[in-house]
């Protein structure tokens, strides 16, 4: 066997699917970063520098494999890849905004009560004003893809440049103990130039809406695995009983399905399959956040208070995932999967 049959976590997903040397070779600049995940300008640089994974599949290897290593890092290079990835389906559908692509990206889609970024044209020209919540990283970042309101019914994407003096990246409230670094707070847009990409709507319309989604999944399942590997090392241990034995057990079994149905998705999107994409993602999703969860309960209940208090990494790898884990809609990505089955697009 040879070096790349033996990653220093396991693999998410078979070799046969994936570019394992180009994973290798990202991994290695992971491995050289001091504090990766810790130290964010470090950590963006490594993400910005980094070949591109050479397809769906060995992104979200990639992505476990970041996130095994360390949570914060996996939740800052999944938007940048993500950034990239949207720009270049742009590109196969024929869109080609006339944008620097050099630097990092983020990817800001979300709403919330209360704000509102409208996009205005004059003359060709776009621009951005108002607030956009949830903007992670953006003092730190260089550009953004950014979803905002065209009119009063549709939104449309557009590359921002942060670096804009019109934009303003507010510092909080961000009092989170998980992904303490990664601070998601908003933007304020006060006439920001910006190129549309895409036509309205299509930034969720796009097949790789869906891939998008399952990639985050990925960093859920690669940053719960070093849980199943402290469980393994108390249920090896000479105090070992079998109710640390049953806490491994419902652990390994979660990620074990959640791999199994990443991996049953990885090949389907792989062959270009795009009917009911969205429903196979949430599904996935779902199972996934399961699985951690599971785990994220085994490994308390197992191993005490004492990691959460005397292991700094473990301390953090714990606050990072569940505060990770909460992009997942729950009950109500649920109500959507019923409602899809119920009006018969849930087919097997």
């Amino acid at each position: 066997m040879t070096e790349v049959d033996h990653p220093r976590f396991p693999l998410l997903l078979p070799p046969d699917l994936i570019d394992l040397d180009g994973v290798r070779a990202c991994l290695e600049g992971a491995d050289a970063v001091d504090a990766l995940g810790t130290d964010v300008a470090a950590t963006l640089a490594w993400a910005t520098d980094l070949p591109r994974p050479r397809s769906l599949a060995a992104t979200w290897e990639l992505l476990a494999q970041v996130a095994a290593r360390d949570v914060a890092a996996a939740r800052m290079l999944e938007p940048h890849l993500d950034a990239l990835a949207i720009l270049d389906e742009a590109a196969e559908a024929g869109v080609h905004p006339a944008i620097d692509t050099a630097g990092s990206w983020g990817v800001f889609a979300a709403e919330g009560p209360g704000v509102r970024l409208e996009a205005r044209e004059d003359a060709g020209t776009w621009t951005l004003h108002g607030t956009k919540p949830w903007c992670s990283l953006a003092a730190h970042l260089d550009h953004a893809l950014v979803t905002a309101w065209v009119d009063d019914d549709h939104r449309q994407l557009f590359a921002l440049d942060l670096r804009d003096p019109a934009v303003s990246p507010r510092s909080g409230p961000w009092h989170a103990r998980g992904l303490d670094r990664v601070v998601s707070a908003p933007i304020d847009v006060d006439g920001a130039a910006a190129v549309p990409v895409g036509e309205p709507g299509w930034y969720l319309r796009r097949p790789g809406f869906a891939h998008g989604g399952v990639g985050v999944a990925a960093c859920w399942w690669g940053g719960a695995v070093p849980l199943r590997d402290a469980l393994a090392e108390v249920a090896a241990g000479e105090w070992a009983d079998q109710v640390s034995r049953v806490h491994l057990g419902r652990a390994d079994v979660a990620l074990w399905a959640a791999r199994a149905v990443l991996v049953e998705t990885a090949a389907v999107f792989g062959a270009g399959v795009s009917a009911s994409a969205g429903l196979r993602a949430t599904r996935a999703r779902t199972v996934v956040v399961d699985a951690v969860e599971q785990t994220l309960a085994a490994a308390a209940h197992a191993l005490g208070p004492a990691p959460l208090v005397a292991d700094a990494a473990h301390a953090r790898r714990v606050a990072d995932l569940q505060v990770y884990v909460r992009q997942h809609h729950a009950e109500r990505d649920l109500a959507r999967i019923g409602a899809d089955v119920a009006a018969g697009d849930g087919a097997w």
